[in-house]
């Protein structure tokens, strides 16, 4: 005679089928940090304002769309940097946006503010920035785009209050081109960075690797285990339609595993 499983066993067995499944699928997924929706994860800073005043509504959410407008900067843009800083720090991820330039530089932007803006990273905390102040100590990843007649690279990295080393050699000059081609007009463009920690750092243009360096790091050369990630505000109009990331701390001692997974990762969004 066979022996019935009691039903309450095979519930048990169901059920834990179910959940590993679902782990196993949401597991290094990509985590939107944009809502589509609204800002209600993030914070304004904007130069010369305090903390939370999104002067001119600069940042704002249209159509699906983050924007970022200067048409009510009725004075022009008068050296109001801004930042966009989600709510909560990160370590080792890799972080995905896709964005283009619209319309016209604001009046009064920099020149070298045109089709400019970028995405900070191991930053520091809004709170702690001063009202006069221009940039988050950071290491910035620059969204850049060509004006149709001049070759410009994308994805350069500057350095607001950080240095860097790369290829051995500690660099302390404000920006570095990266290797990837010029990308002019209103076309969208992704931009991915991997960021593992205090010991590397790699900017990825389209999928493909643009530039590759380590030990980011203070002025003072205190090493960056991580920080805030903030998008621009630079005097150039700019729609993003992502902003993503995937935490990937688990690998971060563990360079082949991280690889595979950014390999991975990179090739769902290419």
């Amino acid at each position: 005679m066979k022996k019935r499983i009691p039903f309450s066993v095979i519930l048990i067995i169901f059920t834990s089928f179910i959940f590993l499944g679902c782990s196993s699928k949401s597991s290094n997924q990509w985590e939107p940090l944009f809502n589509g929706e609204n800002l209600d994860d993030w914070q304004i800073k904007i130069r010369k304002h305090e903390l939370g005043d999104n002067f001119g509504n600069t940042f704002r959410v249209n159509d699906g769309l983050l924007q970022i407008r200067y048409d009510q900067y009725e004075n022009g843009f008068e050296e109001k940097y801004g930042h966009l800083f989600y709510k909560k720090p990160f370590s080792t991820y890799l972080l995905g946006v896709e964005y283009r330039f619209v319309g016209d530089q604001v009046k009064n932007g920099p020149g070298w503010a045109y089709r400019n803006n970028g995405i900070m990273i191991h930053g520091q905390k809004p709170e702690t920035m001063e009202k006069d102040q221009d940039f988050p100590n950071s290491i910035e990843v620059q969204l850049l785009g060509g004006n149709g007649k001049e070759e410009r690279s994308n994805a350069n990295v500057c350095t607001p209050g950080t240095q860097f080393v790369k290829d051995g050699k500690l660099i302390t000059t404000h920006c570095t081109n990266s290797n990837s081609k010029t990308f002019p007009g209103d076309q969208w463009v992704r931009v991915d960075v991997l960021a593992v920690r205090d010991s590397l750092i790699v900017h990825y243009v389209n999928g493909e690797e643009v530039l590759r360096y380590n030990k980011p790091q203070k002025d003072d050369e205190t090493l960056l285990t991580g920080g805030t990630i903030s998008l621009q505000s630079e005097s150039h109009p700019t729609d993003f339609r992502k902003v993503e990331i995937v935490d990937l701390e688990k690998y971060a001692d563990d360079p082949k595993a991280l690889q595979a997974q950014v390999d991975k990762l990179l090739n769902e969004k290419n």
